[in-house]
């Protein structure tokens, strides 16, 4: 299984991007997603997440800005970051929960995409 992430870019304060994920490969199950970020001197912090079912949960600091969903037919996140601020700089990283579906049962998996950069200038 493969995460594929694009979106990123440099963007105005106050301006707004949005990110999307894509998971691809054979015989699996995508369970929950997520967006985590990870700024320059820091450690990776969780941003949104949504679960299978589609219950979402967010970092203080984006809620009311950030925006998780998910299409699940096309095994994809998406993360609409509005109002953006300097502070949300930071290279961006989907996750996925994935169920490996195998002839002799299923593995439970966590997955990571490349990263894409988010710059936000003042």
């Amino acid at each position: 299984v493969q995460l594929q992430a694009c979106g990123g870019g440099l963007v105005q304060v106050g301006g707004s991007l949005r990110l999307s994920c894509a998971a691809s490969g054979s015989t699996f199950r995508v369970n929950a997603m997520g967006w985590y970020r990870q700024a320059p001197g820091k450690q990776r912090e969780l941003v949104a997440a949504i679960s299978s079912g589609g219950s979402t949960n967010y970092a203080d600091s984006v809620k009311g800005r950030f925006t998780i969903s998910r299409d699940t037919a096309k095994n994809t996140v998406y993360l609409q970051m509005n109002s953006l601020k300097p502070e949300d700089t930071a290279v961006y990283y989907c996750n996925a929960d994935v169920t490996i579906v195998q002839p002799i049962g299923t593995i439970q998996t966590n997955y990571w995409g490349q990263g894409t950069l988010v710059t936000v200038s003042s």
